[in-house]
């Protein structure tokens, strides 16, 4: 009978969970995601990436524009990091803390003539980005031989300030050997032990497992470095096998091994690790009492706090609110000693007052922080309990799918804290705005509404999705959302065009600049403001691209309705001339419409110019003489006006005033008057009028009601003279 032992450690490791955790949170967000080289190496998990249209690239420059980039566990050069920051694409940092911790001890700690040691594999991409973020120079070993080696070819070196780290999952016997030459022959050496605790603990444990069995399975691709270790530790106990998939189990003979112990490297998916486990309890006779069913579920992030001191004095008390100052608040907390509340420990809203809330004889809920003996007081926190109690519902609303509610207080590496009741979420730029160009400072103090993708329980820690919310909210407008819908909006932003104004949460439609008043306008500032809210309208719509077109001016108020319906032709108003051209005169008929009187119809006589008679900002009386609708034109009349007033019935305008030369026909002056007429009666009625030779007269010909009258009697006409021999 076969006796099956899996290992605690064995699976993910916190920061390839992270990793995996939040690209799959960016997929489902509905983003373009590609990964800086594979995300884990897992052939499993990348080829579902895969089939989710998640895409490998080697380098920034094959990221498509508005992308999403994940950067894995392994982090990158700084070199790299500047490359993204000036990208147009989305960066989702998904770099282990441990990895960004040996970044950091590097960065500050080298520079020229402080070379760096880096222990680990040199073609490992966790190597390649630690490389990256040394200011000098650079050396990598992978085991206390090479050091060896490069001591003799480098002997300066050891006299020189080295900075040593080693890669996350470096071998822990080989680091320690490295450590005893650099401790023994380098005078002025500066050691880090960098190897994550997590995979210490990882190999710790296998190599007990391995001293106590007869064949050791490790899950895990080949590709890991870490699971290679794994092997590399378990081999020196007892025979070991690597195993990537399940089908690979059929070719181990477990006869005469009755004591099978398995593990898994950090990149090996909980699910794999389950199928193996249930495969070989099916095949072999397993005892079943000391074989784990399910994978256990080892919160490895929780160890990331191990080494911080956790009070042994936090508690729950209520405290009764004896007084108020601007330092703290005195509370009775039933104890001998005094309790009281450091402002700051009050709330998490910088604009709390707690005078303002709170008043003698109230209870209060508070944490116990801190007791002096000595003086005989007690420190408490209503903030801390408030934190505590708001965690309960973060918590339970990754299972419920509750949409919360907070603020966003700061903008962070790689995304914006929220603040809500008492504890923070975080919100990765890739899921905090609903358009990829919006600056993420333009979130901070703003109300906004989040679900809960991700939580840490151990450290209190979760990541929530801004754009979850939106989306959901998006998609269930675009179902009832029709063409003249009217919503009241809150501008955003504005741009030379137009405004793009929020109808309901994270949907945005544009008002044209056109249509955003009836006057013309250069700026849509000139109309409306950031923040403002407004009534507007759907204009039209475009599903397929999820784009709306919003009107904001009103149809009661076009300036053509108004004119419509109060000022018909015949009309006579007021007016003030606004601009001359050569052939009349533009002059306001009603706020947005001017009306051009026409050169012949400014005065009762032949003017050369508009000038001779009107000035700009003249206030005149005119009357409408004819409205164009369809061309947008008013036609104007001062002579109109003045004609009844002067004309006089036995005295008519001479012919003579408006036909100043004789008609000449085939180079001949016509003598006999009766031949005029009939040429007169021809010709159009506009045509009469004399013609001004500028291409603006020829463009606002006369109105045939305005043009001077064609048919002359011919007892007025102009006396023919001879013709010449």
């Amino acid at each position: 009978m076969h006796e099956i032992k899996v290992a605690k450690t064995a699976g993910f490791c916190f920061g390839v969970d992270r990793a995996v955790k939040l690209t799959y949170s960016v997929v489902e967000s509905g983003c373009q995601v590609c990964t800086l080289g594979p995300v884990i190496h897992n052939p499993q998990v990348i080829e579902d990436l895969r089939s989710r249209g998640v895409k490998i690239i080697s380098s920034p420059s094959q990221a498509n524009e508005g992308s999403t980039v994940v950067i894995r566990a392994h982090g990158v050069s700084r070199e790299i990091e500047n490359e993204l920051t000036s990208m147009p694409v989305t960066v989702c940092d998904a770099t282990c803390p441990f990895v960004e911790k040996i970044h950091k001890i590097v960065s500050e700690n080298s520079c020229v003539g402080s070379p760096v040691i880096i222990a680990g594999n040199p073609d490992h991409p966790e190597v390649a980005g630690i490389k990256g973020h040394c200011n000098g120079e650079v050396f990598i070993v992978s085991s206390a031989e090479e050091l060896e080696n490069l001591l003799k070819k480098n002997g300066n070196l050891a006299n020189m300030p080295v900075i040593a780290v080693a890669q996350t999952t470096f071998n822990e016997k080989d680091w320690i050997l490295i450590k005893k030459i650099l401790n023994k022959q380098f005078t002025n050496a500066k050691i880090f032990d960098t190897i994550c605790f997590a995979t210490r603990e990882r190999q710790q444990e296998a190599a007990r497992l391995s001293e106590q069995s007869d064949i050791m399975i490790i899950i895990g691709g080949r590709e890991s470095s870490n699971t290679a270790k794994l092997k590399a530790v378990c081999s020196e106990n007892c025979e070991t096998h690597l195993v990537e998939r399940v089908e690979e189990l059929r070719s181990i003979d477990f006869s005469r091994k009755p004591r099978i112990g398995v593990t898994a490297g950090a990149s090996t998916p909980a699910a794999i690790i389950k199928e193996v486990l249930l495969t070989m309890s099916e095949e072999l006779k397993v005892n079943n009492e000391n074989m784990v069913e399910e994978v256990p579920s080892e919160d490895f992030e929780s160890l990331l706090e191990a080494n911080l001191e956790q009070m042994s004095s936090d508690q729950h008390v209520i405290g009764t609110v004896m007084s108020i100052n601007n330092a703290e608040i005195q509370v009775d907390i039933g104890r001998k000693q005094a309790g009281f509340v450091p402002i700051e420990e009050y709330s998490t809203d910088p604009s709390a007052d707690p005078k303002k809330d709170l008043k003698v004889g109230d209870e209060i809920d508070l944490i116990i922080m801190k007791t002096n003996d000595a003086e005989g007081t007690v420190m408490c926190s209503k903030k801390r309990f408030d934190a505590q109690k708001s965690w309960i519902n973060i918590a339970s609303a990754v299972e419920s799918g509750e949409v919360l509610e907070g603020t966003v207080t700061e903008v962070i590496r790689g995304g914006v804290l929220v603040a809500t009741d008492g504890a923070r979420v975080f919100i990765p730029a890739s899921l905090a705005t609903s358009r990829r160009t919006q600056p993420l400072e333009e979130l901070v103090g703003q109300k906004v509404k989040f679900v809960v993708i991700e939580v840490n329980n151990a450290r209190k820690r979760a990541v929530g999705s801004i754009r979850q919310v939106r989306d959901a909210a998006r998609d269930a407008f675009w179902e009832q959302v029709a063409e003249g819908q009217v919503y009241q909006g809150t501008v955003k932003s504005l741009t030379p065009f137009g405004a793009f104004v929020e109808i309901a949460e994270g949907v945005e439609g544009l008002v044209h600049i056109s249509e955003l008043s009836w006057k013309r306008i250069k700026n849509p500032a000139e109309v409306l403001e950031v923040g403002q809210t407004i009534e507007v309208f759907v204009k039209a719509l475009d599903s397929d691209k999820k784009k709306i077109s919003l009107g904001y001016k009103k149809d009661e108020d076009n300036p053509w309705k108004i004119l419509e319906k109060n000022y018909p032709v015949g009309t006579v108003i007021d007016s003030k001339i606004v601009s001359l051209t050569t052939f009349g005169a533009f002059a306001t008929v009603i706020p947005y419409i001017d009306g051009l009187i026409h050169i012949s119809q400014i005065a009762d006589r032949r003017i050369d110019k508009p000038s001779d008679v009107l000035s700009v900002g003249d206030e005149v009386k005119v009357k409408i003489t004819d409205i164009d609708f369809d061309k947008k034109r008013v036609s104007l009349s001062i002579r109109a006006l003045i004609e009844p007033e002067k004309k006089d019935e036995d005295e008519e305008i001479p012919a003579a005033e408006y036909i100043e030369e004789p008609v000449v026909i085939a180079d001949e002056i016509v003598a006999p008057v009766e031949e005029a007429a009939p040429v007169a009666d021809e010709a159009p009625a506009e045509e009469a009028a004399p013609v001004d030779e500028t291409p603006a007269a020829q463009e606002e010909p006369a109105p045939a009601e305005e043009a001077v009258p064609a048919e002359v009697p011919a007892e007025e006409a102009a006396p023919a003279e001879e013709p010449a021999e």
